[in-house]
């Protein structure tokens, strides 16, 4: 069977703090400014996944949330062992850390970015690609199932701009 003749047929709008994967084929959705996307891929399985996070790292265990670059990573790479994943089938894709006119959203931005490089390379995962930094926001659609993203550079963002969601990640 041609890999390319499959099109994921289902579509997720990943908000920000949530992990989402499948091992269906997907289209998930997100949108970033500051904020960071890691796209997450096996290899071998074509078990595919992404989580969204808001601030770098929280030390402490207590309210450890994925709004939290550290806690999402180490959770989804756990979600993927769990499925029977490989560390060394793994590949990675990081979106975001984009600049503003804040200085405290710009240091936020950097350390985001910086955040999930570094809990990738602990757990031994690769990052085939990035989109980060900037001044703009980004829209990414990304194929779980081929391990392909697209990203769309934008200054503002429409509730529209979400065909078929309605702007608060529900379906239209």
């Amino acid at each position: 069977m041609n890999s390319k003749a499959i099109k994921p047929s289902c579509e997720y709008f990943l908000l920000p703090g949530y992990i989402f994967m499948s091992p269906e084929p997907y289209l998930i959705s997100t949108v970033v400014g500051s904020s960071v996307a890691v796209a997450l891929w096996d290899a071998d399985s074509k078990l595919g996944g992404m989580l969204s996070f808001l601030y770098p790292f929280r030390e402490s265990s207590a309210e450890s949330t994925a709004i939290y670059g550290n806690v999402a990573i180490t959770y989804m790479v756990r979600m993927f062992r769990e499925e029977g994943a490989k560390k060394k089938n793994l590949r990675s894709q990081i979106f975001g850390g984009a600049e503003s006119d804040c200085c405290e959203a710009d240091q936020i931005a950097h350390e985001n970015v910086k955040t999930a490089r570094s809990v990738l390379k602990k757990h031994g995962i690769k990052v085939i690609s990035e989109d980060v930094g900037g001044r703009l926001g980004r829209k990414i659609v990304y194929n779980t199932f081929q391990n392909e993203a697209l990203i769309y550079k934008v200054n503002t963002l429409r509730n529209s701009d979400w065909y078929p969601y309605d702007g608060q990640g529900r379906q239209a």
